[in-house]
């Protein structure tokens, strides 16, 4: 039998329709015609997707298991998502809730190159939480941003990222940010002896991202962030598998507006395509996500999972210092806290309140 995939949907449905709905999502998620047209039997054994399993949830909602040929994916990223749910994320019945991947589909891939065992070697290699900060608000020139940059560095800070809002734009130019943030770490490091890495946002189409990478290569950094629902999961993939020595951040950015479910989005999937951290919101911050779908991302992304090294989760989007001893009691030691606006508010005491942070997470202890 040809090797197979398992996508997992939570359907909205009468009882007395839904064996008829999980047909139709199978039939629509593989050859996307009525069956009577087709005439090869081939592609009706092998092609069209099988209704597996439908589990009643309760409420109206049902778990349906539909497995689907692994040779209509390929080994790109854009089609998995494609054959798991790109007809389907049009009916607002259907969320794809999770998904199962033969061995090999996860392999061709090859998950994180550098992982949370890389990213903790390039911050100085103690098993411990991780830090990181942004660089705000977006509309700052280049030199201020990079000024920014110098007085989180001074504080300790293990990795600071751009805003996710930041691109190349004609008030910070990337090539030109990339290279006044990077001098003024390299001017810190000098004094302090202390590196801190900066971590650029990738924006544009392939080879505008090509070109950016290059960019960042060139001044000496070795980790960047990319929006992959943005610059699509092809893209995305192919620039992980090109430069297996640079680390990628992944920033969740437009993954709400698809009915997938963020532990299969961000735990599975970017982590299988190559993202080294995974960027998503913390509970209790701006965003709605709750406690436990926070833990299932974490867990998921650090999983042994297909030989994978694991993902570093990074909790974020309105953080606080006060909530650090919660944070790590949640997620323990494996994790990167990221604190953005909250350290910017400290103005001009912002290199204190980051060294108190930094210190917090290296010095704290379960209780």
């Amino acid at each position: 039998m040809p090797s197979r995939l398992t996508a997992i949907y939570h359907v909205r449905s009468d009882a007395r329709a839904i064996a008829a709905r999980a047909q139709a999502v199978a039939v629509e998620q593989s050859v996307e015609m009525p069956l009577s047209a087709i005439q090869d039997q081939q592609i009706l054994d092998e092609i069209v997707g099988r209704v597996e399993d439908i589990n009643d949830l309760g409420g109206g909602t049902f778990a349906v298991r539909i497995g689907l040929s692994r040779a209509t994916v390929g080994d790109d990223g854009g089609q998995l998502i494609n054959m798991l749910f790109g007809n389907s994320s049009l009916q607002d019945d259907v969320v794809l809730h999770d998904a199962e991947f033969p061995d090999d589909l996860v392999r061709s891939f090859g998950g994180p190159r550098q992982g949370l065992a890389g990213l903790r070697e390039r911050a100085g290699g103690e098993k411990r939480a991780l830090t990181c900060s942004a660089l705000k608000p977006q509309g700052l020139p280049p030199d201020r941003l990079a000024e920014l940059a110098a007085r989180f560095a001074r504080g300790g800070i293990d990795y600071i990222k751009d805003d996710h809002g930041l691109a190349d734009q004609a008030y910070s130019p990337f090539a030109a940010r990339v290279g006044a943030v990077a001098d003024a770490l390299r001017a810190v490091e000098r004094e302090t002896g202390h590196r801190t890495r900066y971590v650029p946002s990738l924006t544009g189409d392939l080879d505008a991202l090509r070109g950016q990478i290059a960019a960042a290569r060139n001044a000496g950094l070795d980790t960047v962030m990319v929006q992959p629902m943005i610059i699509g999961l092809s893209s995305f993939a192919k620039l992980v598998r090109e430069n297996p020595d640079i680390a990628f951040f992944a920033h969740p950015t437009l993954a709400g507006a698809a009915r997938i479910a963020p532990p299969l989005l961000f735990g599975k999937i970017f982590r299988m395509l190559g993202a080294d951290a995974l960027v998503f919101p913390n509970y209790g911050g701006r965003f709605g996500y709750s406690p436990d779908l926070c833990r299932q991302i974490a867990r998921i992304a650090l999983a042994e999972w297909h030989g994978l090294k694991p993902a570093v989760p990074v909790p974020a989007g309105g953080m606080s210092r006060k909530r650090v001893p919660e944070m790590l009691d949640f997620y323990g030691s494996e994790v990167m806290l990221l604190i953005g606006g909250a350290l910017l508010e400290a103005r001009e005491r912002l290199t204190q309140e980051t060294a108190a942070f930094v210190a917090e997470v290296k010095g704290y202890q379960h209780t």
